[in-house]
């Protein structure tokens, strides 16, 4: 079944990884072998050729570069500009990508539709594209608001104000603060120009003055319940229901620590914890159940972001292993329908929706 992938890293892991996605999966981590500068070396799941095995056709993928102040811990540029030019270098890969015919940009429904089209179509046996829609993880590297009209030109469409820790224009994973009027403009220009609010990440805080003061669409790209695992990265019930409210899309991410409680990372093992592609599924039950349907679940596996398969479910060993979950998800009552939402067709109707005044 045609997957969609809401959440991965790949310039990241291209640009700051220094990874040749090109590459066979085998031949990546070997030739990250007895590195250890950074997590997951070795480890990696994902390449442009594991996308296509799992007929992995269109992913949201991501530019991000962290400004931070001097008395932020957080790895980081010292200046918006410094961030703003390495995003500019992360879309010069996206675009070489374009050119090596690996990648095709998404950006409008036109695009979306062509190549949905061109990807089902079985008489087409050459080597397909991947889908890309571009998204900003983080809004430090916007030097200020007039930069969102210059990256929507470029093709962004979608913004998640922040990351971890403080933002310049809000507060994220493991902080605690309000977006501040740099913020509110920054959501008023996203929805002058109909960008996607991506609402991961955001602290609790900020969260909520996101929704009270953005009416355009809003997903989740990749995020799991705090009701499952107890943390601040996670949406509690509450925030779930005001998503659902308002049509957003929640995109299920096979990060471990978000998975399973008591998770220590570098030290936990995800078969020892039972953390399996299942647990996955647990998280959209919960999710479900809340919603009383299955229109607000999807993938955003956020494969690539930082860690690889010492941190994953125990039974995927490269991003394909999404095939595995269309029998999964039968076995645990998910009607054929409702497989093919969760799969891809949430993300495309949510699309659909948010992109139909859209040139």
């Amino acid at each position: 079944m045609f997957i969609f992938d809401a959440h991965l890293d790949l310039s990241m892991n291209a640009m700051d990884w220094n990874r040749d996605l090109t590459q066979s999966i085998d031949s990546l981590n070997a030739r990250e072998s007895g590195q250890i500068d950074l997590p997951g070396r070795g480890n990696a799941t994902v390449t442009f050729e594991e996308l296509r095995k799992g007929n992995i056709g269109m992913v949201i993928a991501t530019q991000i570069a962290r400004y931070t102040a001097k008395d932020n811990p957080l790895p980081g540029w010292q200046s918006p500009q410094q961030a703003w030019a390495h995003t500019q270098g992360q879309l010069a890969w996206y675009k070489e990508m374009e050119a090596c015919g690996e990648l095709k940009q998404i950006k409008n429904l036109t695009n979306l539709h062509g190549h949905l089209d061109n990807w089902n179509d079985e008489q087409n046996s050459s080597k397909k594209p991947i889908g890309y829609i571009l998204s900003l993880e983080g809004a430090d590297s916007l030097v200020d608001v007039s930069y969102v009209e210059r990256a929507f030109a470029y093709g962004l469409r979608a913004i998640g104000p922040a990351h971890y820790g403080p933002g310049r224009y809000a507060y994220g994973t493991n902080a605690i603060g309000g977006l501040g009027p740099q913020g509110k403009e920054l959501l008023k220009e996203m929805e002058r120009l109909q960008i996607i609010l991506d609402a991961t990440h955001l602290c609790d805080i900020s969260f909520w003055e996101a929704m009270d003061n953005f009416n355009g669409a809003v997903w989740a790209s990749h995020n799991l319940c705090r009701s499952l695992v107890n943390h601040n990265r996670q949406f509690d019930d509450a925030q779930i229901k005001v998503l659902i409210e308002r049509g957003a899309v929640i995109g299920g991410a096979l990060d471990a620590w978000m998975m399973v409680p008591n998770w220590i990372k570098g030290l936990s093992n995800a078969a020892d914890l039972n953390c399996s592609l299942n647990t996955l599924i647990d998280h959209f039950d919960h999710i479900c159940q809340l919603a009383g349907n299955a229109d607000h679940i999807a993938l955003g596996t956020d494969l690539d972001g930082g860690f690889g398969t010492e941190q994953c479910p125990h039974d995927l060993t490269t991003i394909s292993d999404l095939n595995k979950l269309p029998d999964l998800l039968e076995k645990r009552g998910y009607s054929t329908e409702d497989i093919a939402k969760i799969l891809h067709g949430n993300w495309i109707r949510f699309l659909n929706r948010a992109w139909a005044n859209l040139d």
